[in-house]
Formats: structure tokens, sequence, C-alpha cells
């Protein structure tokens, strides 16, 4: 009985947050005809405001909406890049957020963006010795080879977890310490507005936490199995 209501308890705790946003996301997604503009005509906008040198705005499909230091470029999907709905200002915000970030030399973005290149290597060659462990032990007959090599896979999933960590203050800045200030400061939105504003975004924060949850607990399922 105690498995299960934790079990229940660790599901809710890692899909929850995500099915809470996209209903949030989904909620305030729908046009608004007393906006201005689109999100990506707000994104441009407070690019301009904020004198963001060298930073374009552009459209993205297949990877989500983000900011992309290393072309200095904020990408949007098209329903937030053509869309007049508050989810998509208040993304378009959030993404330019990140490159106010960059612009001021905030650490935090910086460690994420050179230790994502390293997790992604890692990760990589950790699924390939894991799927080689049994193979090599075959061969030699050495246990102590498969456990060196599930030691390797360890080490690239604790390099996803150590993403997420940083990734938790990185969103939780742009958001509350870039995004919002900038709506709010601007006149952009009505008072009712910017609490749902504050309301996207917070749920948006959850999903990350939801995956720095995930991250150490798949850290956790192969620590366990390497000390068996």
């Amino acid at each position: 009985m105690h498995i299960l209501i934790i079990t229940l308890v660790l599901l809710l705790l890692l899909f929850g947050p995500h099915l809470w946003v996209q209903a949030i996301l989904k909620r305030h997604n729908r046009p608004r005809d007393d906006f201005p503009g689109t999100g990506g005509e707000f994104a441009v906008h407070l690019v301009r405001q904020l004198q963001l040198q060298g930073v374009q705005v552009e459209e993205t499909s297949d990877q989500g909406d983000h900011y992309d230091p290393g072309n200095k470029t904020v990408r949007l999907t098209p329903d937030k890049l053509n869309g007049k709905s508050l989810t998509a200002i208040t993304v378009a915000a959030h993404e330019v957020g990140h490159a106010l970030q960059d612009k001021l030399g905030y650490s935090p973005l910086r460690w994420r963006t050179r230790l994502t290149t390293l997790a992604h290597f890692a990760q990589q060659l950790g699924n390939g010795l894991i799927i080689l462990a049994p193979i090599v032990t075959g061969l030699t007959r050495a246990p102590s080879s498969a456990v060196m090599m599930l030691a390797a896979g360890f080490a690239s999933f604790g390099s996803a977890a150590l993403i997420h960590l940083i990734t938790l203050p990185v969103e939780w800045d742009a958001s509350f310490r870039r995004a919002l200030p900038l709506l709010e400061e601007g006149h952009y939105l009505s008072d009712q507005d910017q609490k749902k504003a504050r309301q996207i975004l917070t749920a948006a924060a959850l999903t990350y936490v939801a995956g720095s949850l995930a991250s150490l607990l798949n850290l956790w399922r192969w620590l366990r199995l390497i000390r068996r």
C-alpha cells in the first residue's frame, strides 16, 4: 500500500506540472484583439528597447521556444511568433529575458551553455557504454569492465541531472527578474493580465522542477544498479 502511494506521489510530481503547464498555456493562448502585435513583434520591440545588439528573432518548429546564446537568437514556435495571445506575449518576454541575461553576462546561463554541450557528448558516450557493457563482459569474462562502463553511464546521467539543477535558477531569473519586470515597467499588460502572466511563468517553472526530479530519480536508479 505504501509503495502504491509513493508511486502515485512520484507520478504526480513528475507528470502533474507538465499537464498543468499545458492547460495554463492553452487557456491563455486565445487570440486577443486588444494586443497591438504578435509575440514575435513584441520580442523584436523588447530587443530594440533593451538595445540587445545582434539579437535576432526567428521561427522554430522542432526545438520549442528558446534563446540560442551561440547565435544570439530568440526562437519562437509559430503560435508564439505569429499569435496575439497572452501566452505568446509572456513567452516572448521570457525568451528575451534570456537574451538580457546574455548581455549582462549572467554566469549561470554561461555555465548551462557550456555544460549542455559537454552533457550531450557524455550522454551519447554513456548510452554507448551501457549497451556495450554486457558484450565486453562476455568477451573478457571480467565483471570489472562492466562496472566501469556502468559507472561511465552513471556519469552521463549525472551530467543531465546537473544541467537540470543549473537550469532552474536560469529559468527562474529569466521569468521573475527579467520578463515580469519588463512587462510591468513597460505597462504592456493590465493588472489582471500581469497576474495571469505570472501564473504562466510559474507553471512553466514547475516543469523544470519536474525535469530535475526526473533526472535525480534516474541518477538514483543507476546508482543502485551499480552498487548491486
